[in-house]
């Protein structure tokens, strides 16, 4: 007993120590350098790894929406480009962002390195990491509007200059100080950088790449559901509640701190917010598909991507309600926006573009509606520029490795499915 209680006599000590700094901390607001350091470096890591996490939930999504002929190859291309962003972003793309000058435009073009200090709040490494899964986000949301028709290694390449080099720039024009933080435009977590920006690259993708052979008939009308049935609804809907627990870490992480009770109280109601406006964004798709047909399943899950996306550029300052509406009108904007990209017979096999370009931008323009801090004038600048800019740049990529190396498969092997001509591994022994 003795010896127990001995055992016990530190831990307990030790808890009634923290016990009372947690009370004096939360009258002053404030806890030492170290200990503020500490949980910052957690909510780094902690919430980078549920980003990264999302890597599992757009391979899911995107491997449930593709036909059963195309799934070993989005499995590939997920794998890769998280392999591919983490390489690209320690080699060149994180100091593009960060070495950039204040009110700068660009970076420098080294690697980064470890330079951890207790002043500036949080462990380097675990800045790194976080941002890291940013970049590789960027990067899922193109692979799956260009699946089952574009080649395996020449989206690779695309996929190693978005995270290194595209992706970073426009990063570091807000996060890292630039030309854009400068002027007052406000991004919290990613709507225009992230969200925006894989969009952008994804449709300029799929106007150099094409529609899939058969995709739309001469009058511009969607082809006829079976040829292009989703694999597995179950597989995409897994997909997406992981996307959804994701987020939490993509908004909550993005206040940066958590060392006091403010920071922590703001977390929380990020976490709130996000949450909420999923699922306005669930529920207006819903909605609205049901009032012109069918309920539609798909819609109703990309609502979700959808609303989560428009509250991504502020998720603090909004009311519970306002978070609602907000994600509410990302959701009918990602259904009217499919519908708009069939009228262009532009071939977007996930709705990555609806749910993350068209929702990215209202989320953006939206905010400052709820944080009078921003204005629309300088909203809107961010907005043209970044989009403006990274679909410019990716166009000319693409249109560089349509030109040299090939970037579409052929007739024959679009036929056969991308898991016969690509990889070789078949997902599903009964294909379309």
């Amino acid at each position: 007993m003795t010896k127990l209680l001995k055992k016990l006599s530190l831990p307990l000590t030790s808890l009634i120590l923290l016990l009372n700094m947690t009370s004096a901390g939360m009258a002053e607001t404030t806890v030492s350098a170290e200990i503020g350091f500490i949980f910052n470096t957690l909510l780094f890591l902690m919430c980078g790894f549920l980003v990264f996490f999302m890597a599992c939930g757009f391979a899911m999504l995107e491997s449930g929406m593709v036909t059963s002929k195309s799934v070993s190859v989005i499995c590939a291309k997920n794998i890769g480009l998280v392999s591919i962003g983490a390489i690209m972003f320690w080699l060149v793309g994180y100091n593009l962002a960060y070495g950039i000058p204040e009110g700068g435009y660009i970076g420098k073009f080294i690697p980064w390195s470890d330079a951890s200090k207790i002043d500036t709040g949080y462990a380097d490494g675990s800045d790194w990491y976080f941002q890291m899964v940013f970049c590789v986000t960027t990067v899922s949301i193109v692979s799956g509007t260009l699946a089952e028709r574009i080649k395996l290694w020449p989206f690779f390449l695309f996929a190693a200059i978005l995270a290194g080099i595209i992706y970073p720039i426009v990063m570091g024009w807000q996060w890292g100080g630039g030309w854009l933080a400068a002027a007052g435009f406000s991004d919290f977590a990613g709507s225009t950088l992230v969200h925006s920006t894989g969009g952008a690259a994804a449709l300029a993708g799929a106007l150099i790449l094409g529609p899939r052979l058969g995709r739309f008939n001469k009058k511009g009308e969607a082809a006829p559901i079976k040829p292009f049935a989703a694999s597995s609804i179950p597989l995409v809907t897994l997909g997406v509640f992981i996307l959804w627990l994701g987020w939490f870490g993509f908004n909550g992480g993005s206040q940066l701190a958590i060392g006091t009770a403010p920071d922590a109280i703001a977390v929380s109601k990020i976490f709130i917010n996000t949450l909420l406006a999923g699922a306005g964004g669930v529920m207006a798709a819903g909605a609205i598909t049901r009032l012109t047909g069918k309920t539609d399943v798909v819609q109703m899950l990309n609502g979700c991507i959808g609303g989560l996306v428009a509250i991504t550029a502020e998720p603090l300052m909004p009311s519970p309600l306002a978070s609602i509406l907000i994600g509410a009108v990302g959701g009918i904007i990602v259904v009217y926006g499919t519908k708009f990209l069939f009228a262009m017979k532009i071939d977007d096999v996930v709705g990555a573009i609806p749910a993350h370009l068209f929702a990215g931008i209202w989320g953006t323009l939206i905010v400052p509606a709820t944080n009078s801090g921003t204005n629309f004038g300088t909203q809107l600048l961010g907005v043209l520029s970044i989009n403006v800019f990274v679909f410019v740049v990716a166009l000319i990529v693409w249109s560089i490795m349509k030109a040299t190396m090939g970037i579409r498969l052929s007739k024959e092997a679009e036929m056969k499915g991308t898991d016969v001509s690509e990889t070789g591994v078949i997902a599903y022994s009964i294909r379309d």
